[in-house]
């Protein structure tokens, strides 16, 4: 299960859970500014592509919360 995390691992800007952020296959994350203007949809950290994380429901958001952890590169 994707971890949802909580902001950009560049520019550390809050994401939320259903706000537009992108993700490599080590669920490297995000935000779309950073994505399209800094790396170019590429994961900085492994060179694989980013594409954008799917939303959870929200009736699935108590039962599988996302990540609090924040991650910064």
């Amino acid at each position: 299960m994707l971890q949802l995390r909580p902001n950009c691992e560049t520019c550390n800007c809050d994401l939320a859970v259903d706000s537009t952020a992108y993700i490599c296959t080590f669920e490297c994350t995000y935000c779309e500014d950073c994505t399209t203007h800094l790396h170019h949809h590429c994961c900085p950290n492994c060179r694989g592509n980013l594409e954008k994380r799917p939303v959870r429901p929200k009736q699935l958001l108590t039962q599988y919360p996302p990540s609090t952890k924040r991650i910064m590169k």
